[in-house]
């Protein structure tokens, strides 16, 4: 039995600027992000990886081409629908932690649903409280956090909305690498206990290594599609 991919991106270009100014971005690029599993992506500067991430999470339109996210095709929302469902389905984890430095971490992980007029199932909150290891932190405020603590925060709000697919975007870009490490294995819980999906944009290898699956990307293609890579084999790729 097939298994439904969470994310698809179908013959998905990406073009900016035009004439002797054109940058293709993306160049005819299908892939499928299966559910329940935590993909990294790796490639040069400049090679598409951060541009494909803004597309398939909503955050940029393509310029031809499909994004499907949990089975709806983006290009057939309006405007205010693909908010609702970039809020609702789809979780974003920053470089910068992007928490409100006046909200205690429970308020800021309950943020997004407070600005949707939702209701927390506590449940669901005190399962991702508890992997996460910030039941002791709840009433601290971001500058009484470590930046390892911060990004904790951050993952937490990501997933409060039980969304379909977390976007990571250099997560542990401004972590030490304790705190990276510790980063990453909270986005692997957060696929193997609870149920989710990742994608993860990195320039680390060491993070990308971590992956259950990495694509690695030049010049607006997908040049490798790897399961469980070691390092070496990364390293060779993106010679």
């Amino acid at each position: 039995m097939s298994i439904t991919p969470v994310v698809r991106l179908q013959s998905v270009s990406k073009i900016y600027g035009s004439g002797e100014a054109q940058v293709i971005a993306l160049d005819n690029v299908s892939v499928d992000f299966a559910p329940r599993e935590f993909t990294a992506i790796i490639g040069p500067s400049g090679c598409g990886k951060s541009t494909m991430l803004h597309t398939l999470a909503g955050l940029d339109h393509v310029t031809s081409g499909s994004v499907t996210v949990d089975g709806v095709a983006l290009d057939s929302l309006n405007d205010n629908a693909l908010t609702e469902l970039r809020r609702d389905r789809i979780g974003f984890i920053f470089q910068s932690f992007n928490l409100v430095p006046t909200l205690d971490a429970q308020a800021n992980i309950l943020l997004p649903l407070r600005l949707a007029g939702q209701k927390a199932d506590n449940q669901w909150f005190q399962s991702i409280v508890k992997i996460l290891g910030l039941e002791k932190r709840l009433t601290h405020r971001p500058h009484e956090l470590s930046g390892g603590q911060q990004q904790r925060v951050a993952v937490a709000r990501a997933l409060i909305s039980r969304p379909a697919v977390l976007v990571a975007d250099e997560p542990t870009g401004n972590l030490d690498s304790q705190a990276s490490r510790e980063v990453l294995g909270l986005l692997h819980s957060a696929v193997k206990e609870l149920n989710q999906s990742v994608i993860m944009v990195t320039h680390d290898l060491t993070c990308a290594e971590a992956a259950d699956r990495v694509l690695v990307m030049r010049d607006g293609h997908i040049v490798e599609d790897m399961r469980h890579p070691q390092a070496e084999a990364l390293q060779e790729a993106l010679r």
